[in-house]
């Protein structure tokens, strides 16, 4: 593949991953990805052979990046430490209003049952390597599961509320109930 096509199939990527972010995988139309790309809907079959191709790859990368940041967190903390310092980035105020460059999941979640499998097997690869990464036990594999649909859910709840009293109260309890 040429520098060219690789760097084309590169923006339409990073365009599908901002948008993905604020409205899920089914809503936003080729044309709309295109758009944010700054290329023409013409070019799009030269890189993908669908919008769920896409959308799925988009996916992927967005929950890669994700885990990446993990990788952050130092290995010396105890999963106490590890579990609390990770609910205080995932619930904040900044995360909650990262238009472009958030968790996919909140706007994803609900989409997901109604995508091809390929969708729910990224998701339960992504959750499965999350939890291998910080859980040693069963019991700690319980407990960052548990994390997981708190964050989760918190960070959705918070979200549909937007910017204001009641998200802020419900992203400070969402993280009072981690560890």
């Amino acid at each position: 593949m040429s520098d060219k096509k690789l760097q084309s199939r590169e923006r339409i990527l990073r365009a599908a991953e901002s948008i993905l972010v604020l409205r899920g995988p089914v809503e936003p139309s080729v044309s709309e990805i295109m758009a944010a790309a700054g290329m023409t809907v013409g070019g799009f079959y030269a890189h993908f052979d669908s919008k769920e191709s896409l959308m799925l790859e988009a996916f992927e990368r967005l929950l890669s990046k994700r885990r990446a940041g993990l990788s952050e967190l130092n290995s010396d903390l105890s999963l106490s430490e590890r579990r609390s310092l990770m609910a205080a980035f995932y619930l904040s105020r900044r995360h909650r209003d990262s238009a472009d460059s958030g968790c996919p999941l909140p706007a994803s979640l609900s989409e997901i049952a109604r995508l091809p499998e390929s969708f729910r097997e990224a998701l339960a690869r992504h959750l499965e390597l999350i939890v291998a990464k910080l859980a040693q036990t069963p019991e700690q594999s319980s407990a960052v599961l548990a994390d997981l649909a708190m964050m989760i859910g918190g960070l959705s709840l918070a979200r549909a509320l937007g910017p204001g009293d009641m998200s802020d109260r419900v992203l400070r309890a969402a993280k009072s109930a981690i560890v």
